[in-house]
């Protein structure tokens, strides 16, 4: 009844995603998480880059590097996508024409990363700078286990 709730397998889901009737609709993400497990996973802020790997210095590159860390960080905990409730993305000097560059970074890496479409419950947060001068990006993903 008015109620999106992310298909599963099996009678038991550690993570319902849903969007009550009501509330704005047509929006990449899910506005409601329900988790259900006993184990939370906090992943810190990701950023683009790391060992090995340069950074790109589009945002478009940048979104989907700091997807793939945050993925390494949720799979270090035994998790995936599926399990988050939670995605904060905070994004230097943001303005809502920078949108499309954002989404192609995300989309780039949807299939690779097996994200849910929508995503879980996320907030996209601008501001000003982050740690280092060409940091875009940085990802925080909450996930809730069994």
């Amino acid at each position: 009844m008015g109620y999106l709730v992310r298909p599963t397998e099996g009678d038991t889901m550690t993570v319902q995603l849903l969007n009550p009737e009501g509330m704005a609709p047509g929006t990449p993400y899910h506005h409601v998480a329900i988790g259900s497990g006993t184990r939370h996973v906090y992943v810190a802020g990701q950023v683009a880059g790391g060992p090995g790997a340069d950074r790109a210095s589009d945002l478009a590159g940048q979104v989907a590097q700091s997807l793939r860390n945050t993925a390494l960080g949720l799979a270090g905990a035994g998790a995936t996508f599926d399990d988050v409730v939670r995605l904060t993305f905070y994004v230097t000097r943001w303005t809502p024409d920078r949108i499309g560059e954002f989404m192609v970074g995300v989309q780039g890496v949807a299939e690779e990363l097996g994200l849910p479409t929508p995503l879980p419950p996320s907030s996209l947060i601008g501001v000003e700078v982050l740690y280092e001068p060409d940091v875009l990006i940085e990802i925080e993903a909450t996930a809730v286990l069994d």
